[in-house]
């Protein structure tokens, strides 16, 4: 399995912006499919965004369009935060697989969810 590494994350005030970043031991991750996922404090994990390894093409939940941009380069999968908001305060995790061969959305989340490996999350906290 691949072992993933968040970083990035950290304490920002409303409409403050972070960008996290994703990276693998030992592996790039060009070719992996990629989400983003949040848990926040009493709450169910949410998949976020995801970024596809068939054609990079890009998913996002409602409550963050506009606003967050997944991406790759050098190897790494970032997630770039912008105007965040309160209700954004979660632990962050990402969570890669080697294919499936479809393009980005919910349902690749949910691939992830059941065929990814995970990293251990990063603390994003969003102050009013």
């Amino acid at each position: 399995q691949v072992q993933l590494v968040e970083s990035g994350g950290g304490v920002v005030q409303s409409g403050g912006s972070l960008r996290l970043s994703c990276a693998a031991s030992g592996f790039i991750l060009d070719y992996y499919a990629i989400g983003w996922f949040r848990r926040a404090p009493g709450q169910e994990r949410e998949g976020v965004s995801g970024i596809s390894s068939l054609d990079d093409s890009t998913y996002y939940t409602d409550s963050v369009k506009g606003r967050f941009i997944i991406s790759r380069a050098g190897g790494k999968v970032y997630l770039q935060m912008n105007n965040l908001k309160p209700e954004d305060t979660a632990v962050y995790f990402c969570a890669a697989a080697r294919g499936p061969q479809t393009s980005a959305n919910s349902a690749l989340l949910d691939y992830l969810v059941d065929h990814g490996s995970w990293g251990r999350g990063t603390q994003v906290t969003v102050s009013s």
